[in-house]
């Protein structure tokens, strides 16, 4: 084992832990809870707009100092990806074994946490 190697990865994903961390505490949840004030995007596509973003910055203005943050940025959206994933694929399992699925306070599906597709498979089903 190279353990030079695993320390450098070890301290990149910690940084990115801190950084996601960070930014969950100043802005909430709202990547994968977003406030749905202006868009109506569930949290994936959201996640996916920002990730266009950051690629678009990056393109435009290259990779060096300056932009060390947006690849950073970039790494947080990416973990914020598969969990947003993760938890819609979790929802999907949970039609399948009939259990209850995340609602609303007001009793709605939690659009957040899958509930555009379970909508729609209650609707077509």
């Amino acid at each position: 084992m190279d353990i030079e190697f695993e320390d450098k990865v070890t301290d990149k994903l910690l940084s990115i832990k801190r950084l996601l961390i960070e930014k969950n505490k100043a802005y909430g949840n709202s990547a994968l809870n977003p406030a749905k004030v202006f868009s109506k995007l569930d949290s994936i596509e959201s996640i996916l707009i920002r990730i266009d973003d950051k690629l678009k910055r990056i393109q435009n203005k290259g990779l060096d100092a300056n932009t060390e943050d947006t690849i950073q940025d970039l790494v947080g959206y990416l973990v914020l990806l598969m969990i947003a994933r993760d938890e819609r694929n979790n929802s999907k399992e949970l039609i399948r074994e009939g259990q209850d699925l995340p609602q609303t306070s007001d009793g709605s599906i939690d659009e957040d946490q899958g509930g555009e597709f379970c909508e729609t498979y209650w609707r077509t089903a």
